[in-house]
């Protein structure tokens, strides 16, 4: 699996690179053709960090929202695309299903999951909290990977619109023009 990073001169400097992937369709997990994000140390949190970054979500029209910790079994969402910040704490998290990525989130990364993205937590820190959501579109489903629901998902993620929004960097943020670039 290759990352390639985000490049374009025109970016302002106070917006962090994300590495992105393309995980493939592994005949369980449909993943996705539209590239998952990561931006390290994208949100400097100060006083209360759940708030700032549910601020930020809400100010770019991820409005959909709430606080918890990842699940330990593989799961994505085949009707909705999806951002995870972190608060507070650090977990492993598998990105991609059973032959994805594993990366250490910490305080201040947002990953950016397209419709199909496999996710599991591995392992947590027990002061974790999680801060995720949703544009707007469809609900949220957790779907677990068996042989119907991945035969369902793959009809349903190409449904699944772009978001008009980065849930971190707004209009002009870095998943906007990947994101359409790709869906073409």
């Amino acid at each position: 699996m290759t990352a390639t990073y985000y490049s374009d001169p025109s970016t302002p400097s106070f917006m962090s690179r994300p590495v992105s992937f393309i995980f493939p369709d592994d005949g369980s997990i449909p993943n996705s053709p539209l590239p998952f994000l990561l931006y390290k140390g994208a949100i400097h949190l100060d006083g209360d960090p759940e708030k700032s970054i549910e601020d930020l979500f809400a100010a770019n029209g991820w409005g959909q929202m709430w606080r918890n910790g990842i699940y330990d079994y593989l799961h994505y969402h085949a009707t909705v695309h999806e951002a995870l910040a972190i608060a507070r704490g650090r977990a492993l998290v598998r990105f991609g299903g059973n032959h994805g990525e594993e990366f250490e989130l910490r305080k201040g990364d947002v990953a950016i999951l397209p419709a199909g993205t496999g996710h599991q937590c591995l392992s947590a820190s027990s002061d974790l909290v999680v801060i995720g959501a949703y544009p707007p579109g469809a609900p949220m489903q957790i779907t677990r990977p068996t042989p119907e629901n991945y035969r369902l998902a793959i009809r349903v993620i190409p449904q699944v619109a772009v978001p008009e929004t980065d849930p971190v960097y707004g209009q002009d943020g870095p998943l906007v023009g990947l994101w359409k670039k790709n869906r073409r």
